[in-house]
């Protein structure tokens, strides 16, 4: 990052900075910078939309059903003010990044705001959620497959592995190889399909339960009170995309449609994800899985359609979420843990420690629960209108703005709590 003016300086480096703790900052801030958009501000308002929409979409369209019936019919009010509140927290990031130049990427968000330990926060929750999402990953492929082949199984050595763990392990094997690469390029293009994925799981969802015999006949309940910690920890971790925007931002031909885009990725985001907590809940009520995929008929071929389109996803979204945590790991290293083979040997360990905690925590719901609620609420709703209060000085002014900002933190720092002490719960039940 680039020098800051004296005045400026002062506002995001503390008076005495350990030794330590500034090498620390400065590795952090060279492995994120290797990891965000182009910052040469060429993009076209239509791309940054498509981007928008691929950064918001992904597999919380999955578990929405769930979530509706956990909190019941009066919880999709609480989509719409998450929805809300996260928007107008992603364009609070945008006006952070107007108040400094030097701003890039979200842990420069951080730094200017809190110094060297604000940009290791952020950068703590960004990789944190990294690898519980990709974790994530690998327990969807392997509830899918098991749903597809129930029973498929391996035997290893005289010891059988039931079918769920051997996808888990087959899927593992082959996502590995695209860890060890190191263009990630034609993977960046490739998971630019997570927004048309969304588009054909919520059609074949639609086709489903209109035209495959399943319907739309289930009543549902108007609320149920023990289950709104998880649906809107569940609702949250649909909008965790806010370490994405600074990056968005930036590289935007026109800076000014900014606000435009994100208005447009949100109502579209938000639109399909109401459509498919809607359908779901009234094609299965409250027998709904947290992956609706676990409910379809699998002899049916839209539901096949929508099965095999999860699977691909995320398959091609995983390397993309493990490498940053990778050279994020490289960066502590000596030297010569910076080459090559070090850096495959560290992959391999994550692929394999996600494999661990995929067999160990085998719930779906429960760790996106835990994400969204503990990570997501915090690095999408909490940190945004911090760092801005800080940043811009509105903290020392008392008016409208300020009461909406700790409004805001107060209700993310309420579902944060009760979010993730369910979220745990539920876990340690399951054992």
């Amino acid at each position: 990052m680039d020098t800051m003016p004296h005045d400026e300086l002062s506002l995001a480096v503390p008076l005495l900075v350990d030794k330590e703790q500034h090498r620390l900052g400065c590795k952090l801030r060279d492995v994120e910078s290797n990891y965000s958009f182009t910052s040469s501000g060429s993009t076209s308002t239509f791309k940054t939309v498509f981007h928008g929409l691929n950064a918001l979409s992904g597999v919380g369209i999955l578990s929405i059903p769930y979530a509706l019936s956990s909190g019941g019919w009066l919880s999709l009010i609480l989509l719409c003010i998450i929805s809300t509140a996260a928007f107008y927290t992603g364009l609070l990031i945008q006006r952070c990044m107007d108040l400094d130049s030097n701003i890039r990427t979200y842990p420069d968000i951080g730094e200017r705001a809190f110094g060297r330990k604000g940009r290791i926060l952020v950068s703590v929750l960004m990789y944190t959620e990294l690898y519980l999402v990709s974790t994530g990953f690998l327990i969807l492929e392997g509830d899918n497959l098991q749903n597809l082949f129930p029973n498929m199984g391996i035997e290893v050595a005289g010891f059988e592995i039931g079918g769920r763990q051997s996808s888990v392990i087959i899927v593992a094997l082959i996502i590995l190889p695209t860890v060890w690469l190191d263009d990630m390029s034609i993977l960046s293009y490739i998971s630019a399909s997570g927004v048309i994925a969304s588009a054909i799981v919520l059609i074949s969802i639609f086709w489903t339960g209109a035209f495959d015999g399943v319907g739309f006949k289930e009543k549902g309940t108007l609320v149920n009170w023990h289950g709104i910690p998880t649906a809107v920890s569940l609702y949250a971790f649909c909008y965790c995309a806010h370490p994405v925007f600074p990056a968005l931002y930036t590289s935007m031909k026109n800076k000014h449609q900014f606000s435009n885009v994100m208005i447009l990725c949100f109502i579209l985001c938000s639109l399909s994800y109401a459509s498919m907590a809607v359908m779901g809940y009234r094609m299965f009520g409250p027998s709904v899985q947290s992956q609706i995929t676990l409910n379809l008929p699998t002899e049916k071929l839209s539901s096949r359609l929508t099965i095999y389109t999860t699977l691909v996803s995320p398959i091609t979204k995983y390397a993309l979420m493990i490498i940053p945590i990778v050279n994020a790991t490289k960066s502590w290293l000596p030297m010569n843990g910076k080459k090559r083979p070090f850096g495959l040997f560290i992959g391999t360990a994550l692929v394999i420690s996600n494999v661990i905690v995929a067999l160990s925590l085998p719930f779906f719901g429960d760790l996106m629960s835990l994400v969204g609620a503990f990570l997501s609420m915090t690095a999408s709703i909490i940190l945004p209108s911090l760092c801005y209060m800080k940043i811009s000085g509105t903290y020392q002014r008392f008016g409208f703005e300020m009461v909406v900002l700790w409004t805001i933190v107060l209700l993310g720092v309420a579902v944060v709590i009760l979010g993730t002490y369910t979220s745990l719960l539920e876990i340690i039940r399951h054992f």
